[in-house]
């Protein structure tokens, strides 16, 4: 017998959100993650806002406005304002930023303007680490082995923007022909991005994003970003190598794996003084390589240059699937806080199949 086409909604309804969410949907391991990390960050959450004694509207809960920010990644969403248009019928999104059936989706403004209290805390910082000390416990971490490279990052602001200083551009938008330079020009739309060219790469108005890969599982140990120019790799290596030696076993021996770019030798010296190998792949073209054969010719070598691939993979991740192809915010911090919280959706991504594999060989 034909069913009838029509449609009874009822008054109330028993279930709750989780009963709609698949016991087998991959969000479900990966909320269990982002709320364990945000617990590790709470006292940093409660110390961004004023006490309740001084009054005033309660603003957007910051662990929810990280899990939507999340989210935004994770399903390649394109603004804040679809964000929310999704939010407001999507009972799995909901679920995930921990909204009720009934609350009031936030309105796409508001939800910019407390980004910057985010910033302002560093809160995207201690929750990149909140997931990598997770990491650690389940010991998906070498903390011995790692690997470097930078990529490049489209800003959000065009050609046209790109003016002289000195406000003396007859037409800014007719460029062709003319010499244009970071030292004489700037971009009106992101003071911060800088024209630049890699490679065969056309030039283009850029960031730079730099990660420290730890060789083990490939999971992101470091991230951050820069404005693009030819030595930023290098010496963002140099931070992030630094800071990882910091917390690293004294004994250990810290290998650091590279391409042919890293190939210098004022970096190779660098890592020396650190007491770090530097397991850089040799560029001997038309030159002597700064790494020694000793070095080159060892067997954990080989290993490095074999791992160090692994880090193209998060890059890859960031820009096809998270918005790190052409940014959509402007200024250094916004797009370094977009960066590393990409990052950390990357590594949750791998931790989640990392848990999947261990139940299984268990």
């Amino acid at each position: 017998m034909r069913g009838s086409d029509t449609f009874t909604e009822s008054l109330f309804t028993m279930r709750r959100l989780d009963d709609f969410v698949p016991d087998n949907h991959p969000l479900r391991s990966v909320r269990e993650m982002v709320n364990q990390a945000l617990k590790s960050i709470e006292p940093l959450l409660s110390g961004m806002y004023a006490a309740d004694i001084k009054g005033g509207r309660p603003s957007i809960a910051p662990e929810k406005l990280l899990r939507a920010m999340l989210l935004q990644i994770f399903y390649s969403i394109r603004s804040e304002r679809m964000l929310m248009e999704q939010t407001q019928y999507n009972l799995l999104f909901r679920w995930f930023i921990g909204l009720s059936m009934d609350d009031t989706v936030w309105v796409p403004t508001v939800f910019t303007k407390n980004r910057e209290r985010l910033i302002e805390h560093d809160a995207v910082i201690n929750l990149f680490n909140g997931v990598l000390a997770i990491a650690h416990k389940n010991e998906w971490l070498s903390g011995e082995h790692f690997s470097v490279d930078g990529t490049l990052i489209q800003a959000w602001a065009g050609h046209k923007s790109f003016a002289r200083k000195d406000g003396n551009d007859d037409d800014t938008g007719n460029f062709k022909g003319k010499s244009r330079s970071n030292d004489t020009h700037a971009s009106s739309t992101d003071a911060d991005a800088r024209l630049y060219r890699k490679g065969k790469t056309a030039s283009e108005l850029r960031f730079m994003g730099h990660t420290l890969s730890d060789n083990r599982h490939g999971l992101i140990a470091s991230a951050m970003v820069s404005t693009a120019d030819g030595y930023a790799e290098r010496e963002a290596a140099k931070v992030m190598i630094a800071d990882a030696k910091q917390v690293a076993d004294e004994k250990a021996q810290i290998t650091l794996g590279a391409d042919k770019g890293y190939d210098a030798a004022e970096f190779i010296e660098a890592l020396t003084d650190l007491k770090v190998l530097p397991h850089v792949a040799q560029n001997t073209s038309n030159r002597k390589s700064a790494v020694p054969n000793s070095i080159a010719k060892s067997e954990g070598y080989a290993i490095s240059q074999q791992k160090r691939k692994l880090i193209e993979q998060g890059f890859g991740w960031a820009k096809f699937i998270g918005p790190i192809r052409q940014v959509m915010v402007r200024g250094l911090k916004k797009v370094d806080q977009l960066f590393v919280l990409t990052m950390a959706a990357y590594n949750l991504t791998r931790m989640r199949t990392l848990g999947k594999i261990r139940l299984h060989t268990a």
